[in-house]
């Protein structure tokens, strides 16, 4: 199993309610859910304790056998270099950098630079063209086709989609999910995608809920 939560929970400090109240699931290698629910329902707290960017209060997150909760703030970036991949809603692009640095970035830190990989993946998201601009000249659309590329770069085990096509048109957030689907798939890699759109749930096999903290 590539991911095990169980009877996950999370409060936050001056808070009166739990945001996670016992959340537990699995994902096989290679699986993909979409996980939806209103705001504040607790979606992306829950991702964000399963990519170690928070930890939970108690329970078990385990990814490939190595439970997060017992990882020191180093021990959870480490995770997150090379076999958890995070795409967030806003682009996260360094400004600084090239089409080209910026999708090589992630995989540098992670000690697994394939410039071969990079080139793949930027001609498969139609990026070719634009390796040598910045993030400013680009659109939003190209600018999250270089977040995917970037996160896929290091072939992270786990993608992890936080609304990763909330600041696009409906045309523009299609195309780039398919892209997403098709690279997450071929790599062999499991998804989990937070999303309001029951248009792009729809798309993955599995779908689950979070009500109140709890998953349905």
């Amino acid at each position: 199993m590539l991911l095990s939560l169980r009877d996950v929970t999370k409060t936050y400090p001056g808070a009166t309610a739990a945001v996670l109240r016992g959340v537990s699931l699995e994902l096989e290698r290679g699986g993909m859910l979409a996980l939806t629910g209103e705001s504040g329902s607790g979606k992306s707290t829950l991702l964000h304790l399963i990519g170690g960017l928070d930890t939970a209060d108690s329970g078990v997150v385990a990814i490939d056998g190595t439970d997060l909760t017992r990882l020191d703030d180093a021990g959870r970036a480490g995770l997150r270099r090379g076999t958890v991949g995070v795409i967030f809603q806003q682009f996260n692009l360094i400004p600084s950098l090239t089409v080209a640095a910026n999708i090589a970035f992630q995989a540098r830190l992670a000690g697994r630079h394939d410039a071969d990989r990079a080139r793949g993946l930027a001609d498969r998201l139609g990026l070719a063209d634009h390796l040598h601009k910045y993030p400013e000249q680009l659109s939003g659309g190209q600018q999250q086709r270089v977040a995917i590329a970037r996160t896929l770069a290091p072939r992270p085990d786990l993608v992890l989609a936080d609304e990763p096509t909330g600041n696009l048109d409906e045309a523009t957030a299609d195309t780039v999910m398919t892209m997403l689907h098709d690279l997450v798939r071929d790599a062999g890699a499991g998804l989990i995608l937070v999303t309001h759109s029951e248009r792009l749930a729809a798309r993955l096999p599995r779908r689950l809920h979070l009500h109140a903290g709890r998953l349905e």
